[in-house]
């Protein structure tokens, strides 16, 4: 993930402060930056559930319908499969104004105030590693384990001498005639039939697929060392320079905060407090 965290999950990995509240209320003809004023173009892959899907079905997908219905635009969706070149396919051609998931701090893009906090997450089949708390677990040694090439796991997982049966997958797929939409998913399957032991991937997106296999456990990484870091905040992503759009989505994102945190933990996403590494409550109080 990150780098979109490499599920094809936010976009660059490699937080939510206030919101900067407008001094007028926002409308659709005086939306500054907007290349289309009475529409919100979102780039998108349309194939990367449970983030964003082209029929709408993901979670980015909710979340720009919440963004276009705060702004009372029309929402608009520029589709391309995430991999080398998306941001400077997307933003960086104009055809469309603002990535909804996108690491904090992204160098690729301006970053808004962040709008959650997650994890990568140890899946297994249930019952297989009950009361792990992290990845020096001795249970796991002699495991295979997948995980995403290039992903901040992969680090951890040598330090801790998990490489001799790490099993790794490359970062994207592109062939048409895959069983699987993102290698996540392909992921999580093989964890489900038992090809693999475990797997150690993006939150976001494990939460959602192993809920989608059944009989699958989903423990969140939160005590490991901060280097490599596997916590991400994730913001929206828009072009540099475009400040007062930028200062539009973070006033929406404090208006629509609680919103959006339905829809993240109506797909599984394990959110985590601004700054510590412990989940948020199950039932926050409003």
């Amino acid at each position: 993930m990150p780098g979109r965290l490499m599920t094809r999950a936010p976009l660059t990995i490699l937080v939510l402060a206030a919101g900067l509240a407008l001094a007028a209320p926002v409308r659709a003809q005086s939306l500054p930056d907007l290349v289309t004023p009475d529409t919100l173009r979102v780039c998108a892959d349309p194939g990367n559930m449970p983030f964003s899907e082209r029929q709408g079905d993901g979670f980015e997908n909710r979340i720009a319908a919440i963004i276009a219905d705060e702004l009372k635009v029309k929402l608009r969706y520029y589709w391309l499969t995430q991999g080398p070149g998306f941001v400077r396919n997307t933003l960086g051609t104009g055809l469309c104004d603002v990535i909804i998931g996108s690491a904090f701090g992204s160098e690729l893009v301006q970053s808004t105030n962040p709008y959650y906090r997650s994890a990568y997450v140890l899946v297994s089949r249930r019952g297989t590693v009950d009361g792990l708390t992290g990845l020096d677990d001795p249970r796991l040694r002699a495991k295979a384990i997948g995980v995403i090439v290039g992903t901040p796991p992969v680090e951890r997982m040598g330090a801790v001498g998990l490489v001799p049966t790490m099993k790794p997958y490359p970062p994207y797929q592109f062939d048409p005639a895959r069983p699987h939409q993102t290698v996540t998913a392909e992921i999580v399957a093989d964890v489900a039939s038992g090809k693999l032991d475990a797997a150690v991937l993006w939150g976001p997106a494990a939460g959602w697929l192993a809920k989608q296999a059944g009989a699958l456990d989903v423990v969140p990484l939160l005590r490991e060392p901060d280097r490599p870091p596997l916590a991400y905040r994730i913001a929206m992503g828009v072009r540099h320079g475009e400040n007062e759009w930028k200062r539009v989505l973070n006033n929406v994102l404090r208006k629509r905060r609680t919103e959006i945190e339905a829809v993240l933990r109506d797909y599984g996403v394990p959110l985590l407090d601004e700054d510590e590494n412990r989940l948020l409550p199950a039932d926050p109080k409003p």
